[in-house]
């Protein structure tokens, strides 16, 4: 146990001194591996092994399809339509314009997988009439860092693919898990931009009124985003199609929804979007095979019957154990990223969790969550510094005030789901 949880020190120490999570957690498994078996040699086989079983996973594969899916999406330049749809249909209210920014964030989400991704594109496209309205730009980028944590919610998600194989859970019903949590995370995103404009109207003054005719013309130019989301998850949640071949079609459709807009029409276009999706495919596994690593060293040192032990010994039941995680997952997301805390935390847990019969669909939806928090709270919420890099003239402690209603709103998201389970466990019980 205590050699466990030196480990876990050094690589928080490693990487304060920034070097990269994957090397860090890679360098502390090969030292460990050493130190408990005695041998160097014995040291670099274990961790030989565990990097051809990692990367001969077979449901790794997902993983690459669905980053190509979203890296596609932003190429075809979609976020334009999904924004003007939002602004048409609630820009009128005080407040609309960051409710449609939370509304096309959730859309643009649907089909990319990538909390980053969303907020960088969202922050481009809604900006500047935010600015132009007037609003204060703590809302504004605070809708914007927050309402990218979205992207990792609504399915498909690259951290819920992470989290299905780390834990052995079913990826499809996660998806369809994703669904009604995902809706119940806009909603109280909503709600608190409506009690934040309330309090402080001329933060989020009215837009401009928009005819019923150019509301729906904006929902038939969106069309591309619904036909994609039904086409992934309904093929899933029918049971006609696994994850990784829902993804292989999903990557398809929008690579030709972007030719028909334009784009991916020459090879400068083609290699940026592949390359994009090669690097962070990269960067994802090599941080999963040192997590593999580094998990195979904490077994081999006894933490995971440690942990069932010691969590056994003071009954803390389900929700107990569950809000233990969550609080132990919340401070680790203000230093690491969300790859990491699942790859490295949460696979410690997993025999704690089965031994008191916890649903891990359900617990999947609440890491999920408590992630999202990660992302938009100091010292690093990295949702925070992506929108600062796309926004660079507002000072980052205004945006980390502006995402302060979004973390109760967060809260108040998870306290519903820890609640009420079946908000997240009833359509996966429906699947065929």
């Amino acid at each position: 146990m205590e050699l466990a949880l030196l480990g876990f020190a050094l690589i928080l120490f490693l990487s304060f001194l920034g070097i990269p999570l994957a090397f860090s957690t890679l360098m502390v498994a090969i030292g460990g591996y050493a130190y408990a078996r005695g041998d160097l040699n014995a040291a670099w086989l274990m961790s030989g092994q565990e990097l051809f079983e990692f990367t001969t996973n077979f449901n790794l594969s997902v993983i690459p399809v669905f980053i190509l899916m979203g890296s596609l999406i932003q190429k075809a330049n979609i976020s334009n339509d999904l924004y003007e749809a939002g602004y048409a249909w609630v820009g009128r209210r005080r407040g609309g314009l960051a409710m449609a920014t939370v509304l096309s964030c959730a859309g643009f989400s649907a089909v990319c997988g990538s909390s980053l991704a969303t907020a960088a594109t969202m922050a481009k496209v809604a900006m500047p009439p935010m600015r132009k309205y007037g609003y204060d730009d703590s809302l504004s980028t605070g809708t914007l860092a927050a309402g990218g944590t979205l992207g990792i919610m609504i399915p498909p998600s690259v951290p819920m693919i992470i989290y299905g194989i780390a834990t052995e859970t079913d990826i499809g019903a996660l998806f369809i898990a994703g669904i009604l949590p995902g809706a119940v995370l806009v909603g109280t995103y909503l709600v608190a931009i409506y009690i934040r404009v309330t309090i402080s109207p001329e933060s989020g003054p009215k837009g401009d009124i928009v005819s019923i005719d150019e509301k729906m013309r904006t929902v038939y130019r969106s069309w591309p985003i619904f036909v994609l989301f039904a086409l992934v998850l309904g093929s899933i949640y029918l049971g006609w199609a696994t994850p990784t071949e829902a993804g292989s079609v999903g990557a398809i459709g929008a690579y030709m929804f972007a030719l028909s807009r334009g784009r991916m029409m020459n090879l400068r276009d083609n290699l940026d979007v592949f390359a994009d999706a090669i690097m962070t495919t990269a960067m994802i596994f090599a941080i999963g095979f040192a997590a593999n690593a580094f998990g195979q060293f904490l077994n081999l040192v006894g933490l995971s019957q440690a942990l069932v032990d010691f969590t056994q010994s003071f009954h803390l039941g389900q929700i107990g154990l569950v809000l233990l995680i969550s609080v132990i997952c919340v401070l680790l997301g203000m230093v690491f990223e969300s790859i990491g805390i699942l790859l490295l935390i949460i696979p410690v847990f997993v025999p704690s969790l089965l031994a008191v019969g916890v649903d891990m669909v359900w617990f999947g939806i609440i890491v999920i969550i408590v992630v999202e928090l990660g992302l938009i709270t100091p010292p690093i919420g990295i949702n925070v510094f992506t929108v600062k890099t796309m926004v660079p003239d507002v000072p980052l402690a205004k945006i980390f005030k502006g995402v302060v209603p979004f973390v109760f709103a967060d809260l108040a998201a998870l306290i519903i789901i820890v609640l009420i389970p079946s908000i997240a466990t009833f359509l996966p019980s429906l699947m065929k």
